[in-house]
């Protein structure tokens, strides 16, 4: 019998294209072959040995060789040595098998943020969802001028104890963005096609987390359907008068009283790049925690056809949540929903004092002062994260020390 052994091998994948030499010395021997692929046959004495090519992605040589003179072993080694440094495997002959098999992939680990659309009131809305879809669900919901892409760090951060999904509402982020002359930017709009959203994707009971406009948004959901709050957490959002800081003087005191174009230009200015980008820096300590993708994603956002007609439309539409904010109040001070509140301190747009409000209505409400500003998810992710996990377990659920 032939003797059949591997001189050399390097590995650098082969995809499963392997040709193996069987019988060596045998001339008509067949050779196996895997996909298709490019085959390049060499003799040389009583030996065969063969090159397989698959489209040019990798490679493999099947050696069978049996005692030969020195003058035939030599060029077959010379061959497998150039083989093998282009990228070849050298395959033994009796096996079929790599003799430097490719270790198995890595998949990806740890809690995964997907990325979907889906089709509501006729909008294609962009979502960002993170979670095992049989743990208890939390609902975020962004504020302006941002999407869900606030709450891309968060979302991980819940997702190994929640099923945690975030919208972009109609005109922001990714979600479809309808013409204002055919689509209503109010809103009580946003609101019923949030709504809408959170059903097609079976939310029929959840935590939610408001921030800024999530606020006037989200009240209005519960509003209407108080059995689905499970529990309630707030980030700097406004449900009383004493909340307002300057920064709503051209609101308030021009836009809301006569809508003009020279009312509507002397509030265009929040529009622009600086003010977006304080925005996310006023009140912040460590700025260099929060990412410039912020302002620059949401500014080119800002960009698109009709973007800004659509952000003048909530900003005059802003002046019916006041309106709400009695009926709001007395939602809280009724259902009393188990409340944790977070509040940055230093927010451009919202006062100390309107966190505090809260607690008149909800006095067993668990708040937590934050050094931030508007966004105190950028640089308070980790203390948000472990706190709404602790409030869970011993308030909402009531059994403290159990997950």
């Amino acid at each position: 019998m032939a003797r059949r052994s591997v001189r050399s091998a390097r590995n650098f994948g082969c995809c499963g294209n392997r040709i193996a030499q069987e019988g060596a010395g045998n001339e008509k021997a067949p050779l196996r072959r895997g996909a298709t692929a490019q085959r390049l046959v060499y003799r040389a004495g009583r030996a065969r040995y063969a090159y397989s090519r698959d489209r040019g992605r990798s490679c493999c040589i099947a050696i069978g060789e049996e005692n030969m003179p020195t003058h035939h072993l030599l060029p077959r080694l010379f061959a497998g040595m150039l083989l093998s440094f282009a990228g070849t495997t050298i395959i033994h002959a009796d096996s079929g098998k790599s003799a430097d098999s490719k270790p198995p992939l890595v998949e990806p680990s740890g809690p995964h943020v997907t990325y979907s659309t889906i089709k509501v009131s006729g909008l294609s809305i962009a979502y960002r969802e993170a979670g095992d879809a049989s743990s208890p669900k939390i609902v975020l919901l962004h504020g302006f001028p941002a999407s869900s892409h606030q709450y891309r760090d968060l979302l991980p951060a819940l997702a190994d104890k929640f099923h945690v999904i975030a919208p972009d509402y109609p005109g922001f982020g990714n979600s479809e963005m309808p013409d204002p002359a055919a689509f209503s930017y109010t809103f009580d709009k946003l609101s019923e096609v949030v709504e809408a959203f959170l059903k097609e994707k079976g939310f029929d009971h959840y935590g939610l987390f408001v921030q800024d406009y999530g606020g006037p948004v989200g009240f209005r959901i519960v509003g209407r359907h108080p059995e689905a709050l499970d529990w309630l957490i707030i980030q700097n959002t406004n449900a009383y008068e004493v909340g307002f800081t300057p920064a709503w003087a051209g609101l308030r005191g021009k836009l809301w009283l006569n809508r003009t174009a020279e009312t509507e230009a002397g509030v265009a200015g929040l529009l622009e790049l600086d003010t977006v980008k304080a925005v996310y820096l006023h009140g912040s300590k460590k700025p260099e925690l929060i990412s410039p993708d912020n302002w620059n994603s949401d500014f080119a956002f800002l960009q698109r056809p009709n973007a800004r007609r659509v952000q003048l439309d909530l900003f005059y539409d802003y002046r019916t949540n006041v309106a709400l904010y009695p009926k709001w109040q007395a939602f809280l001070r009724e259902r009393q929903p188990k409340t944790l509140i977070f509040w940055g301190e230093d927010d451009i747009f919202f006062t100390p004092e309107g966190g505090e409000s809260y607690l008149k209505d909800l006095p067993h409400a668990e708040i937590h002062r934050l050094d931030a500003g508007h966004f105190a998810v950028e640089d308070h992710l980790n203390y948000i994260s472990e706190q709404m996990h602790g409030f869970y377990r011993k308030v909402v659920t009531g059994a403290k020390g159990k997950h």
